[in-house]
């Protein structure tokens, strides 16, 4: 916490004029802007990672800004229509302050806050809370923000920081690999062009059906048009100078006999009388019996033929591609400048060096099988492809048979493949951070879920990982672990059960417990640490290289460990441990959250529990509680019940729900508890002058509490003593009618539940008071709403499912009866709390029975 509040307080300038103004002293910064300014507009990429900064840190605002002499916004989420493309002044932009500090601008209350309260967006009310990271470009330039916001404070974690800077290192990567595809794409273009500019145009005769198919290239070249060309031999020998015509003819003839080879040089006659050069290679391709059925082939205008030759090699010296050409026996022919530079070798050591020789990483590669199947099928190949050292690098490859031999164009790619990766591996961690927080948010069994961690963080950050936890008394114990090895699983289970013992004090394990900083060790250390035995040679079988030891941080304790595991030639990137680490963070504040929640769910309940007492059993009446609380901790409250013997030797029993599900209805119910049985146990009276006295008493001590209750009182005369029954004297204020089931199992409902006025609205409100006669054997169950109460159901619904419930368990003893009760129609997690409290008045004719257990009664009675 402290630390997140220095961020607020120094490094940023006093006011958006004076931020503009430092950035507009760095033209390099404002540069490099506006290179990468055109590749923003409409970027889905900017645009996710905005939604994805809005989802993560649960704000409904977020903004991509690339700051020059003015501020765009690049992306955004949940801004005014227009706003995502737009332009404004640096001096308005908290953007620009952001940039123009040296870390994330944290900002809790931006009302309050001097260097931002003075902008239009805080005084509009659009932000009240704000956090933001510059975008820092590889060279370490300042070329923008991604914030997040909102119109309310806010206090920011650590965690939310060190997500929104992963965000943003993303963003500069998405604007840096745009760059680069854009000013790819333009190096394309020109290769396209320069190819254009050397007027080489193919052909493709097939001998069987006579069909000549030219390029466009080379239809032009003829002085043809796609609309007046025939595709037959007798338009190409048309446009032949007469004086060519026969050598042509008999070295077309002499190349289809022996399905050899065609090399001519003639002379074109076009329609408007000017006369060219052409140069055209080809060859012939046999058919099933080994007759030629095809020819194929190049051309290129060879008019004024030095020249011509010259103008092709200037042409493919100005190319950005490197080019080379290979003779059939894959020796260099050509290599341009371009070339030259990209195989880092010059043309006198390659000109007349076979290629396999030159570059043996080459052979049995995708080099080798590609430009072998350009030759053999006549067809251009393209494909991305990657060249070890010396030269360590990606290229992108264009490759097309010729009579020669083999051309190629090619390009390097290593950048953009460097920034494509980069992204996706950015991409997939913050993919693995939000499964984690999804599947932490999500659950109240916090320890369970953590022990899924292995599975999420293997293979993606690791190769084999084992989780520990430390128990209440201190105590650490690995529960969980993954290999990315099915076959090495049973290994790592079996060394996660036996290693804490075998460690020593100095053990990584041990330290990162005590220290709460992350440890990076090498495998043999820790393998000497271990005593002969068991767990050391469990290491050598797993064989890791290296171990991280990380630490799961609650509020101010260490309650867990995620160890990650390396094998020999895995390579361990900054970033994924770092990930590692947010993930180890994110399960360590959800373990403590999940303390904290059943901390405060023990307290509500042993609150509760400690003014619910155990019930007096007097004589031939059998009397039976239970409460259940909420299965959320927030809803333990007011539900209570009791059950006291007044002066005069009758029984009461008492239900009540305080208005409220918190520790303060809690609260209030041990009071109104406590009223109700002195005003009952002193006084003597009856169930509506009792709760007269309640309402009285809460209206004097200003308790501001409502309530509903119910009072029972059973009474019994000598004659009634003969005559085996017992009257039931109770007054409702407000609660849900007892129930009384008879001795027959048949089920009564003594009223409708609509009852008195509840008590703490008006101590003057006239209460009424029902007395019924009851059957020795009879039970009376008081019950509140949690019982019967369903969000999807109303209360009538509920005492339908209650009374067929009751008629079901008639014969069952009274303790079974509750239990059963409990368990059909609450499954033992209940929405709500839930109270009850039931009596059965066991014959007075013979002895109490033996599963109602002995009478216990105050001293006197």
């Amino acid at each position: 916490m402290d630390r997140t509040a220095d961020r607020t307080l120094a490094g940023y300038p006093e006011s958006g004029a004076r931020a503009a103004a430092e950035l507009r002293r760095d033209p390099a910064r404002s540069d490099e802007a506006r290179r990468l300014r055109p590749a923003t507009r409409g970027s889905n990429a900017l645009d996710r990672l905005s939604e994805l900064a809005g989802r993560l840190l649960g704000t409904p605002g977020t903004q991509i800004s690339l700051l020059t002499d003015v501020q765009l916004v690049a992306a955004g989420a949940g801004l005014p229509a227009g706003v995502v493309g737009s332009e404004g002044p640096l001096e308005e932009s908290l953007c620009t302050v952001t940039a123009a500090g040296t870390g994330p601008l944290v900002v809790a209350d931006a009302r309050t806050d001097d260097r931002v309260r003075e902008l239009p967006p805080v005084t509009s009310g659009q932000v009240g809370a704000y956090l933001g990271t510059p975008l820092t470009t590889s060279g370490g330039l300042p070329i923008g923000a991604l914030c997040v916001f909102g119109p309310d404070p806010r206090a920011w974690s650590e965690s939310d920081i060190a997500t929104l800077r992963q965000l943003a290192d993303s963003a500069v990567t998405e604007l840096e690999l745009s760059a680069l595809v854009q000013q790819y794409e333009n190096d394309r273009l020109r290769w396209g062009l320069a190819i254009d500019a050397a007027g080489i145009g193919t052909f493709d005769w097939d001998l069987t059906s006579g069909r000549l198919s030219w390029d466009d290239q080379l239809i032009t070249m003829f002085g043809y048009d796609t609309a007046t060309f025939e595709q037959t031999i007798e338009a190409f020998n048309a446009r032949l100078h007469p004086d060519d015509l026969e050598r042509v003819t008999e070295a077309l003839q002499q190349c289809i006999a022996t399905v050899g080879e065609y090399d001519a040089e003639y002379r074109v006659v076009r329609p408007d009388g000017e006369t060219r050069w052409v140069h055209a290679r080809g060859r012939a391709l046999a058919g099933a019996t080994g007759a030629a059925v095809r020819v194929l082939g190049a051309a290129y205008d060879t008019t004024g033929a030095r020249e011509g030759a010259a103008l092709v090699t200037r042409v493919l010296e100005a190319m950005p591609a490197g080019f080379y050409s290979l003779d059939r026996e894959w020796r260099f022919t050509h290599v341009n400048a371009e070339g030259e530079r990209l195989l880092a070798s010059t043309r006198d050591d390659l000109l007349g060096r076979v290629i396999w020789e030159a570059f043996p990483a080459a052979v049995n590669s995708v080099f080798e099988d590609s430009y072998r199947n350009a030759v053999r099928t006549g067809e251009p190949v393209s494909f991305d492809a990657y060249y070890p050292a010396p030269l360590d690098g990606w290229y992108e490859l264009r490759a097309w048979p010729t009579p020669d031999g083999l051309s190629v164009y090619f390009l390097e790619v290593t950048e953009r493949r460097r920034m494509q990766d980069r992204a996706e591996r950015s991409a997939r961690r913050l993919a693995l951070l939000a499964q984690v927080s999804t599947e932490l948010a999500g659950t109240l069994d916090a320890p369970a879920t953590v022990g899924h961690l292995p599975r999420v963080v293997v293979p993606a950050l690791a190769d084999f990982c084992i989780v520990t936890l430390v128990d209440p008394d201190g105590r650490p114990r690995d529960v969980a672990s993954w290999h990315t090895d099915p076959a090495s699983r049973p290994v790592l289970e079996r060394y996660a059960a036996v290693r804490l013992d075998a460690m020593p004090t100095v053990s990584p394990v041990a330290r990162v417990l005590v220290s709460g900083e992350s440890i990076r060790e090498r495998s043999e250390t820790v393998r000497d640490m271990l005593p002969s035995g068991e767990a050391q040679d469990l290491v050598r079988l797993l064989d890791p290289h290296s171990a991280v030891v990380l630490p799961m941080r609650g509020r101010g304790r260490i309650l867990g460990l995620l160890t990650l595991y390396f094998r020999p030639g895995t390579a361990v990137a900054e970033e994924d441990l770092a990930t590692a680490q947010d993930v180890a963070d994110r399960a360590g504040l959800a373990l403590d959250n999940a303390r904290l929640y059943t901390a405060q769910q023990q307290l509500a309940e042993g609150l509760q529990r400690s003014l619910l007492t155990e019930p007096p059993e007097p004589d031939h009446a059998e009397i039976a509680v239970r409460y259940l609380p909420a299965a959320e901790a927030a809803r333990v409250g007011g539900d209570w019940y009791d059950a006291f013997l007044q002066p005069g030797g009758s029984t009461m029993l008492v239900i009540g729900d305080v208005v409220g599900h918190d520790t303060e209805a809690a609260a209030a119910m041990g009071q109104l508890r406590g009223l109700l049985r002195g005003i009952a146990t002193y006084s003597d009276a009856g169930p509506v002058e009792v709760l007269r006295g309640l309402d009285a008493s809460m209206s004097t001590l200003r308790t501001r509490t409502l309530a509903t209750a119910a009072i029972a009182r059973f009474e019994q005369t000598p004659d009634e003593l003969r005559r085996g029954v017992t009257r039931m004297r109770w007054a409702n204020a407000g609660h849900l009618p007892p129930l009384v089931v008879n001795p027959d199992g048949s089920v009564a409902e003594l009223a409708s539940w609509r009852g008195d006025l509840l008590l703490g609205v008006d101590a003057e409100a006239n209460r009424r008071e029902s007395v019924v006669t009851l059957d020795r054997g009879a039970t009376v169950l008081l019950y509140t709403d949690g019982l019967i109460e369903r969000r999807d159901a109303d209360l009538d619904a509920g005492l339908v499912r209650l009374r067929d419930a009751l008629i079901e368990l008639a014969d069952l003893p009274l303790q079974e009866m509750l239990d059963e009760l409990l368990e059909r129609l609450v499954h033992g997690r209940p929405e709500d709390d839930v109270a009850l409290v039931a009596v059965r008045l066991h014959p007075q004719d013979r002895p109490r029975p033996p599963e109602a257990g002995p009478t216990v009664v105050p001293p006197g009675f």
